[in-house]
C-alpha cells in the first residue's frame, strides 16, 4: 500500500496530521507493507527566502487580526499539537520560503528512498515547529539534512543551484489536479484522498478499506464433499 502525502514544512496541521496517521499505522495489522511518500506543496511560494517577519505578524496581516488575535489562533493550534505529543513554538516561528527545503526532500528520496525522505521530513518539521529554526537558511538546511543522513557534498550542490525545482513544482501541480486545495492531503493507493489532519479513526477506516479492496478475501465455493482433493493427511483414493 502506498500513501502519498502532500504537505509543507511550515504547515502546523501537516505535523499534526503526520502524528495522527502514524498513530493509525501503529495499530494497523499490515503496517509493515505500507510505504509513505512525501510530496511537496508550498503554502506561500512568494514568501521571502530571508524572513523579515514573524508568522504571527503575517497571520494578523493576512486575516485582518490584531496581534493578540493572531496569537490566540496560534495558541489553539498549539493546544491541538500538544494532544499529539508535539511541542510547538509558533510565536517564535518565521514567515519564510520552503522551496529549498522541498528540493532537499526530493534529494533525500532520490538518494535513500522513502526511509531517508521520511527522516528528513520529520527533522525539518521538528526544526521549524519545536525549535523555531529558519528552515529557509542554507546553513540550517545543511545541518538538518546531513544529520538526517544526506551527504554534505550533495546537499551543498543542490542548495547552490536550482536542481529539483521542477520536481517540487510537479508535485504541486499534481496535488491541484487531484483536487487538493490545501494541505495536508493524503492519497492512499492513488484511489482515496483524505484532506486535512483528520482524527486517527478516519485514517484507520481508510487504511482498512484500501487494504480490503486491494486484497479481497477468496470466497470458497462448497462442492458438497472433499473428494478429488489432497490434504495434510494425504489423498482420498
Amino acid at each position: 500500500m502506498l500513501i502519498e502525502i502532500w504537505s509543507d514544512v511550515v504547515c502546523p496541521w501537516c505535523y499534526i496530521g503526520k502524528r495522527r496517521l502514524e498513530g493509525a499505522l501503529a495499530d494497523f495489522e499490515h503496517a509493515d507493507e505500507v510505504e509513505v511518500r512525501w510530496r511537496s506543496y508550498q503554502l506561500d511560494p512568494g514568501a521571502p527566502t530571508v524572513p523579515t517577519e514573524a508568522t504571527a505578524a503575517m497571520l494578523a496581516r493576512k486575516y485582518g487580526q490584531s496581534p493578540a488575535g493572531a496569537r490566540r489562533m496560534q495558541d489553539q493550534v498549539e493546544a491541538v499539537a500538544a494532544e499529539e505529543g508535539l511541542v510547538y513554538r509558533l510565536s517564535e516561528t518565521l514567515h519564510l520560503n520552503t522551496l529549498d527545503a522541498h528540493r532537499l526532500l526530493h534529494l533525500a528520496h532520490d538518494e535513500g528512498g522513502n526511509e531517508l525522505q521520511g527522516r528528513l521530513k520529520e527533522a525539518l518539521l521538528e526544526a521549524y515547529f519545536t525549535r523555531a529554526r529558519d528552515v529557509a537558511d542554507h546553513e540550517v538546511l545543511r545541518e538538518v539534512a546531513v544529520a538526517a543522513g544526506l551527504g554534505a557534498a550533495r546537499v551543498d550542490e543542490v542548495l547552490a543551484g536550482t536542481e529539483l525545482t521542477d520536481a517540487v513544482h510537479a508535485d504541486v501541480e499534481q496535488a491541484q489536479a487531484s483536487g487538493a486545495s490545501g494541505v495536508p492531503f493524503f492519497v492512499v493507493d492513488q484511489r482515496y484522498g483524505v484532506s486535512g489532519a483528520q482524527p486517527r479513526e478516519v485514517f484507520t477506516q481508510v487504511l482498512e478499506k484500501a487494504w480490503s479492496e486491494s486484497h479481497p478475501a477468496i470466497e470458497v465455493l462448497a462442492t458438497g464433499d472433499d473428494s478429488g482433493a489432497c490434504g495434510p493427511d494425504g489423498c482420498a483414493v
